[in-house]
């Protein structure tokens, strides 16, 4: 009898084979997986090669993956990198509009009504069809995607059924083919041809997917499709020949003419129900609002079949019941004996899995209030991302990452893969206490040292590059920032003095510093005051525009700047290998910045490079950090006995410096 060999879908790629911790863990999590664990654990600590020990897994289960993390950073990093491990596959990014504009909102207090980002960027656009459709058509699709996967994305069976499959050969009229391209809301033009756009010149059409950056050339001879063609869209040039297309929906809201039809009967049944509340409680303005954009609304899906918001009539569409699940990118994955049939990898898990816990209440909350004063028919709060609930049956079998993985996946995985040894060798950075001032003494505001731990000895006071050289005490001036020890001749008693003599170093060395702080203002300040010194910093936070993030740090790692000042967004992931030092400011802040996960996560980002250290300061050490220092205490001794045992030098992790995605601001 002869056994047939099974044949993996993903082709891994790499120069490296696993090593350290990975080869056991990548075989437990395997075996786990062939068992039908629904639910596993890979505690790796940062730098030990977390997505490359995934990738194996991957070529080894042979299924559709989806990998989630929990911002567009991360998510475009892993993407650069599964791109890398898998050139022959289909690996694709996947982000909602909503990680990069801000949603439609109504702020009541100040009558100041948000609309929804009209201008979408078209490279955002095209991956997201490009997800979909290759989900659609092939079984080798990894998918990396943010956690805004689990919002509202059409019918599946829809954007399926509407696609149009063309073969040569094919009988078709030309007039039929282009009133169908029209359907799936393709726009005809004679001008230049761009995503979603068709342009016919005699028996001949070129289409444009919403997909691709090539065009497709449709040639019609006698009705029948007598070639296609691969073209370049600038030159016009056949780059390849091809027996069979398939041109997916421009949008992924897609109904059919019935459906379109029964949903504008329902929706015009909701509307009278709701002006008639609205009359009733003397709500007049926003009945008239209300009244005027779902009519103006209604004209525009009876008309074109779209509409500018048209997923806030998703229940409609879909012929859903009030408050049933909408359908997701999940959706979209093959399911099997009604049953999904995919690998979910939730990297970072211990923010990933809270933020789909917390993004459900969020958005109704956000949808109520457009309700409540006529800007959105009731229906629209089914518009929404899924229950934590609702996502866990989604999603199949898991496997979450993490350094520090949270109570979830803690208590409900069957297993718990430990990749504590680096392949590099490299061992968890040193860790320094300092003080944050010469002198501790007990604060109000921080609880002094009534909750106990050790005061730390003073730093001796001295001046700064180019003050008095005389003057070796600070004088007791009112300080003009949150930094503590500021004074208004420029003078620090404390960390951010010290800090600065931390900084010479590195910019002697040409190395990078991640400084974290405690707020927004405390990382603008701290950027200013630096660049006042003519040191090269830069200030990376929330309000940092999504698309410029990605760009600050690239430049960060080609040295564009020394120190990168952040408040909570340079934690988790980040492959940051140039980094040599991480100074934690004010890290005996107990609280949720300051907790033994937020400092753990924080300080790995050092752990990449051999000449790695980290300087916490405080003028007395928390329970969190307490523990931080012991795990980390724990890891150095097992990675340290290893490397002695095996006789492995350590060296810096080496990644070439890239730009996270090609997406430009529109």
């Amino acid at each position: 009898m002869t056994v047939k060999k099974c044949m993996s879908l993903f082709k891994l790629h790499s120069k490296f084979k696993p090593a350290g911790d990975q080869p056991q863990a990548i075989e437990k999590l395997v075996k786990g997986l062939k068992k039908g664990n629904r639910y596993q654990t890979l505690l790796g600590v940062t730098g030990s090669g977390k997505t490359f020990s995934m990738a194996n897994i991957i070529s080894q289960f042979n299924r559709p993956v989806l990998v989630m993390a929990p911002n567009k950073a991360l998510a475009a990093q892993l993407y650069r990198e599964y791109k890398n491990f898998f050139p022959e596959n289909s690996v694709n990014y996947f982000v909602s509009y909503y990680d990069y504009y801000q949603p439609e909102a109504y702020l009541p207090t100040s009558d100041t009504y948000i609309d929804k980002e009209a201008m979408i960027n078209q490279e955002i656009d095209r991956l997201r069809h490009q997800a979909t459709s290759a989900l659609m058509s092939r079984k080798d699709v990894i998918i990396v995607s943010s956690v805004s996967c689990i919002y509202n994305l059409g019918v599946p069976a829809n954007y399926f059924e509407s696609s149009l499959n063309l073969t040569v050969g094919q009988n078709i009229v030309r007039g039929d083919l282009m009133r169908q391209l029209v359907k799936i809301q393709f726009t005809r033009t004679s001008g230049a041809l761009e995503r979603g756009k068709f342009r016919a010149r005699g028996d001949v059409l070129e289409i444009m997917p919403a997909s691709e950056k090539i065009a497709y050339r449709i040639e019609i001879k006698d009705q029948k499709i007598s070639e296609i063609s691969v073209i370049n869209v600038l030159t016009r040039t056949v780059k390849e020949k091809l027996k069979e297309a398939v041109i997916f929906p421009v949008k992924h809201f897609i109904s059919s003419e019935p459906q379109i039809k029964e949903a504008l009967k329902e929706i015009r049944q909701e509307l009278k129900e709701r002006l008639a509340y609205f009359k009733k409680k003397e709500l007049y303005l926003e009945a008239q609002r209300l009244e005027r954009r779902t009519k103006y609304d209604l004209e525009m899906l009876k008309t074109l079949g779209f509409c500018h918001g048209i997923e806030n009539y998703s229940r409609h569409l879909a012929g859903k019941l009030a408050g049933e699940a909408p359908d997701t990118l999940l959706s979209y994955f093959p399911w099997k004996d009604g049953k999904p049939n995919f690998l979910t990898i939730m990297d970072e898990s211990h923010i990933g899995l809270p933020q789909v816990r917390g993004m459900y209440a969020g958005d109704q909350s956000r949808k109520q209030v457009l309700s409540q004063y006529g800007w959105r028919l009731p229906s629209a709060l089914d518009n929404r991302p899924l229950r934590f609930d609702e996502f866990e049956k989604r999603v199949g079998r898991v496997i979450f990452t993490s350094a520090t993985p949270g109570d979830f996946e803690m208590t409900h995985s069957s297993q718990i893969a430990e990749q504590v040894i680096r392949p590099t060798g490299l061992i968890d950075p040193a860790i320094e206490v300092r003080p944050v001032n010469p002198t501790p003494r007990p604060s109000p505001y921080r609880g002094g040292n009534r909750r106990g731990g050790p005061a730390l000895p003073p730093i001796p006071l001295s001046p700064y590059r180019g003050e008095n050289d005389g003057e070796k005490t600070a004088s007791p001036l009112k300080p003009l920032s949150p930094i503590r020890g500021e004074t208004e001749r420029g003078v620090y008693n404390g960390q951010v003095h010290d800090l600065m003599k931390e900084i010479d170093e590195i910019v002697i060395n040409d190395e990078r510093a991640i400084v974290n702080v405690l707020t927004k203002k405390m990382a603008e300040e701290l950027s200013e005051f630096l660049l006042r010194k003519n040191y090269k910093a830069s200030y990376l936070h929330s309000d940092v525009k999504t698309l410029q993030r990605t760009e600050i740090l690239t430049d960060f790692r080609r040295g564009k700047f020394n120190v990168l000042i952040g408040v909570n967004l340079l934690r988790e992931g980040l492959d940051l290998p140039e980094v040599t030092l991480v100074a934690i400011m004010d890290a005996d802040r107990e609280g949720f910045l300051r907790s033994e996960e937020s400092l753990m996560q924080t300080m790995g980002r050092a752990a990449r490079n051999i000449k790695g250290k980290v300087i916490l300061y405080a003028d007395k050490i928390t329970g969190s950090m307490q523990r931080a220092m012991d795990e980390v205490a724990r890891r150095r001794k097992k990675q340290i006995a290893y490397n002695t045992l095996h006789d492995i030098t350590p060296v810096t992790t080496d990644k070439v410096i890239e730009d996270f995605l090609d997406i430009k601001q529109d």
